[in-house]
């Protein structure tokens, strides 16, 4: 079970960080990948951290903004969004894949989301 957080209401330029904490006791076996979706659009790929933490990827739109880490003691990943854009908005998501990462996110389980909007 997947658990978002750190979403708000911010202004452009400036950051903010998610979290996703994970009840999943081998966390550490898991991919996590981050998703949003933005009111009337199908739902993207923001980025993906690998289960070792080697790897992530990250979509062209964001990849010069932003970060994704995970801290497997804590059972928790994080997505570190800079810069931020009003296009930024929308529910982000993030999502647990077994090992290997991907960009398809119907291979993934989800939690809840959290909305972020960013105010020009």
């Amino acid at each position: 079970q997947l658990e978002d957080s750190g979403g708000g209401l911010v202004q452009a330029g400036a950051s903010l960080r998610l979290s996703c904490a994970a009840s999943e006791r081998t966390f550490s076996s898991y991919s996590i990948g981050w998703f949003r979706q933005a009111p009337g659009k199908e739902r993207e790929f923001v980025g993906f951290i690998g289960w070792r933490a080697i790897n992530t990827n990250f979509a062209d739109s964001v990849k010069d903004r932003f970060t994704i880490s995970r801290d497997n003691d804590k059972n928790t990943a994080y997505l570190q969004m800079n810069r931020l854009k009003p296009e930024d908005t929308a529910i982000y998501y993030c999502a647990a894949k077994y090992y290997r990462p991907s960009r398809d996110p119907g291979e993934y389980d989800w939690g809840q989301g959290t909305q972020v909007t960013v105010s020009s």
